[in-house]
């Protein structure tokens, strides 16, 4: 399997194929859909021999919703995969060793582990994009969504009629019941409908968030993800001092930082976090939290007095700018602890960020996303002394 969720072969000719809808150990005769001088794309026709890892998908709509590639492969199979699909991005990419065992976290469910999900509606169908198009695959269900998220969604399908004009819903479960269900901004506002912030638990904690700031996805993993985080960047050893916090969002790592850490530093670019990340900081009562509204290229490129015993950041897929990664290792901190949801640009990042001055010390891998190719990875580095 590979990192974009393709089955990979070779034909006779020694050409790499990629096919969609396959699994390791699968015999398929394939309908080629386009050829280059070094791969090959191409389509199951018909399954000559199934491999042991193929299962059988739950979606009625597998194959044509755009959201979930993996239902066919077993769970186990899934996670070896996704192991496998970040050693080879460290090695290969970041040309780094990978420091002993990769500990892999899986979803205590690989079904009906999602609180938050984005659907599309036009004209009274509702559901997601199919792949690689605009077109809207409807569905009333989703056994990736906790059953709260799915009533959400079933109801949402049954509220809306031919008449309506074609909108996005941005979905979200507190984990106690209830749910949030709200029309995403379109090109002409941006601002998201005045809502109520919705409770999510943060490791032992709670925080609150507004519609249109980022949360992860897998419900069934926050305490472990949040516990992980907060405990690589203080390991017992290392409690107390300055934590910069990169891209805090509305806070779900900034209490657990808080209280591990004399000072933290919590930097978010979106005013609607950090309005959110305050709020969360007042409830808990927390002194020691100082929330700027900024870039974290203009942050770390121009960091003034600012010196971090430990840097914490959980950046979008694309990762780093070039600027900010030679400046968060110029920041010279002890320890970074980098949570990525792509191993390409992580190991990129990666590359960056240990020459020199850093080793890679461990690597954790989250099943956020099961029943899909998405890996989320937790990557500490210590300086060198």
């Amino acid at each position: 399997l590979a990192a974009g969720g393709d089955g990979l072969g070779h034909l006779e000719d020694g050409r790499v194929v990629f096919v969609p809808f396959t699994v390791p150990g699968d015999r398929v005769r394939l309908r080629v859909v386009s050829e280059r001088s070094r791969f090959v794309r191409a389509e199951v026709e018909s399954i000559v021999t199934a491999g042991e890892g193929r299962t059988d998908p739950v979606c009625a709509v597998f194959g044509e919703c755009g959201g979930c590639t993996w239902q066919h492969v077993r769970y186990d199979q899934q996670l070896e995969a996704k192991t496998r699909i970040l050693r080879d991005a460290i090695e290969r990419i970041a040309k780094l060793a990978v420091p002993g065992e990769i500990v892999s976290w899986p979803s205590p469910s690989p079904y009906g582990y999602r609180v938050r999900a984005r659907v599309a509606s036009a004209r009274g169908r509702v559901g997601y994009r199919r792949a690689r198009s605009r077109e809207i695959c409807a569905t009333s269900s989703c056994p990736v969504l906790t059953p709260d998220l799915e009533g959400a969604l079933g109801r949402l399908s049954e509220s809306l009629g031919p008449e309506h004009a074609e909108c996005d819903f941005e979905m979200v479960a507190d984990g106690s019941g209830g749910t949030r269900v709200v029309p995403v901004p379109g090109e002409r506002s941006t601002a998201w409908p005045a809502t109520p912030r919705i409770s999510i638990p943060a490791g032992s904690r709670e925080i609150r968030v507004s519609p249109g700031v980022f949360l992860q996805g897998n419900g069934l993993l926050f305490d472990r993800l949040e516990k992980s985080v907060v405990e690589a960047a203080s390991p017992a050893s290392a409690v107390g001092g300055l934590v910069l916090e990169l891209y805090a969002g509305g806070g779900f790592f900034t209490l657990g930082l808080a209280h591990r850490f004399d000072q933290v530093v919590a930097v978010e670019a979106s005013g609607a976090a950090t309005s959110d990340l305050k709020a969360n900081v007042d409830a808990a009562k927390l002194s020691n939290v100082d929330i700027r509204t900024s870039t974290v290229e203009d942050v770390v490129e121009n960091p003034g007095n600012l010196a971090p015993d430990t840097i914490v950041l959980d950046p979008p897929r694309t990762g780093l700018s070039k600027g900010s990664a030679h400046g968060l290792r110029h920041l010279d901190a002890k320890r970074i602890v980098y949570l990525s949801c792509d191993p390409a640009t992580l190991a990129r990042d990666l590359q960056v960020l240990t020459e020199p001055g850093y080793r890679l010390a461990s690597l954790e891998v989250f099943d956020l996303f099961p029943q899909t190719p998405h890996v989320e990875t937790l990557a500490s580095l210590e300086r060198i002394a």
